[in-house]
């Protein structure tokens, strides 16, 4: 029988290109899996991480079969971004892609007696032929999800294609009630005496339904009599097991969960799942943590995938890569419609290897993933449309829609569009569903640009299935005030922009789906603004997960049916003024505050109540009412509100605008403008305008005005910006720039010779 050995302690490291080594490195750090080497640099704001090969060693015994022959894997659960896995010196595999399950068999490598020496050297350098190439997160290293040794006997449920468990199981409702469970095995090396016995069981471990086929690749079809279906609020699961026999014995067994549910996109109703209009309202997420990277144990996913059924979302968006399996199961037994995706993100590499490797990528995914009920699309990319488009692009999305139809007929197909795709192109027509990035409020434009611009698009494209992928502004819970505005990062104006975006939303139920940018502050050793650096910090919840911005409780207040009521500003401590407005967030009709014990005022709203009150001197204590909950906090008033809760940005972006126009002098903005030949201009690319230093200065400087980013050659966002041209940068940013900013942008370029 199969035996999983767990090899994920005592494990010898080192952070340098050391080679392979003849003997165990006894000398070596010792570290147990999960593990990054990233763990700190990838998100300590340094503003660089280390991005090279570092080496791991373990020993291990080969596993015995109580019968001769057998076959032993070495089952690599992620390793980023490159690995090379060794068994006594001599090379097994070689895998491409950070985020997937890869196996070796290493039976003929493995000594009969003895220990054997497993070294794996892992890289997370950049490699033209391996997605993703360049995006706004951290590519952690390392050997973050563990490594097992597998023992099977000769004959077994298949370990070699694409990282599988060798068993599909698709589960069809039936008009009569039941479920049709149609399930295919993939064993190797069987002969005539080898059968399959497939059970059916029932979440009480009830078998439900079974038959036995021989163990060949023939799909068979179990029925399941009035099965109880997979739904978000009720996420029933079926147990169903494969059971590898030769005549009177066992030899090999898997098993997999699975949900019966049916499911599809309407472009006027949105999604709907078994016969039901359901809108899917929920989040994005990445799987890195404070000071661990994406070295996550099963109870950390868990954890993370707790906080989001608080919240109440009913979907999550795996961005942008493969996650770990812990985490696909917690939303299988947790009831979250998946959007999964691979690691096709930005920038687009020609070179024909990188296609490969998307390909493998995406039947990665498929293969290792199928079975789970929770995942209803699988993603084909996301922003690519930043490098901009070419015919070759569209001809490989359309390859990798056509090979995912092919693996899983079942699901459904997405694409995440940047925000400055045309409402007319020909990538709308490759997925079955889209979506679009839009930070409307943030990026540019304002936060009331969000719903019209979603019904302009419907209203343009009535038949196609259109949902917001992602959406979101950051929020620092160090920065407070009584006037919130955009780019001052504060928690309040992420609150604001989200009260908008959460009642946007729920008027508009054609939307598919929606997603929030991002659950989690999560790692980005790029980045370098709101004071924080080396991180992007959009999340509803801090990267170490202690705290719950208030922006989170505006969706809990939307989306959780179980009575709730927040106050908001209790980081907002210590206020100036004779009065100050309180906020509070409740899915009741009405709530009532007190301040310091007495009755101020009911009010009764849609999910936002807002009330002025006057404090005393000293310390305040607010307390608000909304039925039978009730949630308190205290605020202190001062003479002067403390300095740390303004971002000197603020007002050094706005002296900075002022500077810049002054330094155009009486030049008319609002001419034509004009594009004279061998001069640079706003269409000309970052990267060709780096070519000249003058004109790189002023590009930087008005990026950071316009953006309030630090984009340099070989620094920061550089390699996914580096092919938009400055009009599509001013466009996005919109209305937050001043008039004339583009053109006076275009005068000073045009004054300056191409090399």
């Amino acid at each position: 029988m199969r035996k999983v050995i767990e090899l994920n302690e005592g494990w010898k490291f080192i952070r340098q290109d050391a080679g392979l080594p003849e003997q165990f490195p006894a000398d070596w750090e010792t570290v147990d899996l999960p593990h990054s080497w990233n763990a700190v640099d990838g998100h300590d704001g340094n503003g660089s991480y280390y991005r090279g090969t570092c080496w791991y060693a373990k020993t291990f015994e080969t596993p015995k079969q109580p019968l001769p022959g057998g076959k032993v894997y070495v089952e690599v659960l992620a390793a980023g971004q490159q690995a090379t896995v060794y068994v006594n010196g001599k090379q097994a595999v070689y895998h491409e892609g950070g985020y997937s399950i890869f196996r070796a068999d290493v039976t003929n490598l493995c000594r009969e007696e003895g220990e054997n020496l497993l070294a794996i050297a892992c890289s997370n350098e950049m490699k033209d032929s391996v997605y993703p190439q360049s995006a706004d997160f951290t590519f952690y290293g390392g050997l973050y999800r563990g490594v097992n040794l597998i023992s099977v006997p000769d004959a077994h449920f298949d370990l070699d294609y694409y990282g599988g468990c060798g068993l599909m199981v698709t589960p069809k409702p039936c008009d009569c009630g039941g479920a049709a469970f149609e399930i295919t095995s993939y064993v190797t090396d069987p002969d005539e005496n080898f059968t399959v016995l497939y059970t059916v069981y029932d979440e009480e471990g009830k078998e439900v339904a079974g038959a036995c086929r021989p163990a060949d690749d023939t799909t068979v079809t179990l029925h399941v009599p009035s099965a109880h279906r997979w739904n978000i609020d009720d996420p029933y699961l079926y147990r169903v097991e494969a059971l590898l026999q030769r005549r009177n014995e066992a030899c090999d067994r898997i098993e997999i969960q699975a949900g019966v549910r049916s499911f599809s996109c309407d472009p006027q109703k949105g999604f709907i799942l078994n016969g039901v209009e359901t809108p899917l309202r929920g989040v994005s997420r990445h799987q890195d943590r404070l000071y661990q990277g994406n070295a996550l144990t099963w109870e950390d996913h868990y954890e993370d995938a707790l906080i989001i059924k608080e919240l109440g979302a009913n979907t999550v968006r795996l961005a942008h890569y493969q996650h770990s399996q812990d985490f696909y199961d917690a939303c299988d037994e947790l009831g979250f419609i998946v959007w999964a995706e691979i690691p096709f993100i930005s920038v687009m590499n020609k070179d024909p290897d990188a296609h490969k490797n998307c390909i493998t990528q995406l039947k990665e995914l498929i293969v290792q993933n199928y079975n789970h009920p929770s995942i209803c699309f699988w993603g084909i990319s996301n922003e690519i449309l930043i490098g901009g488009i070419s015919q070759q692009l569209v001809e490989n999305h359309k390859e990798l829609n056509a090979i995912a139809k092919e693996l899983d007929p079942t699901r459904l197909t997405a694409i995440a569009h940047v925000s400055m795709t045309p409402v007319e192109s020909p990538m709308h027509t490759v997925t079955d569903v889209i979506s679009y990035n839009h930070y409307f409020g943030w990026y540019g434009g304002k936060t009331e640009d969000n719903g019209p611009w979603m019904d302009r698009f419907h209203e343009a494209h009535p038949d196609l299935c259109l949902g917001l992928s992602e959406y979101g502004c950051e929020g620092i819970v160090t920065y407070h005030g009584p006037n919130p505005a955009c780019k001052d990062y504060s928690e309040e104006y992420q609150a604001f922009y989200h009260e908008y975006m959460a009642k946007m939303l729920s008027q508009r139920p054609w939307i598919w789906s929606s997603y929030v940018w991002n659950m989690f502050d999560f790692g980005c050793a790029a980045r370098n603004e709101g004071g924080v650096a080396g991180r992007n910090n959009k999340g509803l919840v801090t990267m170490d997960r202690k705290t719950k911005k208030d922006s989170y409780y505006i969706y809990k207040a939307y989306w959780n049916k179980e009575p709730m009521v927040h106050l908001c500003g209790r980081r907002y401590a210590k206020r100036a003024g004779d009065t100050t407005k309180i906020r509070v967030y409740s899915n009741q009709p009405a709530v009532t505050l007190f301040v310091n014990g007495e009755k101020t005022e009911e009010k009764t709203a849609d999910k936002v109540f807002v009330f002025t009150v006057s404090l005393q001197e000293g310390m305040n204590q607010i307390l608000a009412v909304a039925g039978d909950v009730k949630d308190s906090m205290t605020i202190e008033k001062v003479e002067t509100e403390p300095s740390i809760y303004v971002l000197p940005e603020v007002n050094e972006r706005a002296e900075g605008v002022a500077n810049w126009f002054a330094s155009v002098g009486d030049l008319d903005l609002k001419a034509p403008m004009e594009f004279p030949e061998g001069m640079y201009s706003i269409k000309d690319s970052m990267e060709d305008i780096a070519k000249n230093p003058k004109a790189l200065e002023i590009v930087v400087k008005a990026v950071k005005l316009a953006m309030n980013m630090e984009v340099k050659p070989g620094e920061g966002m550089w390699d996914m910006m580096k092919t938009m041209d400055m009009e599509s940068i001013v466009t996005m940013a919109g209305s937050m720039l001043p008039e004339g900013f583009a053109e006076s942008l275009n005068a000073k370029l045009i004054k300056i010779k191409k090399a």
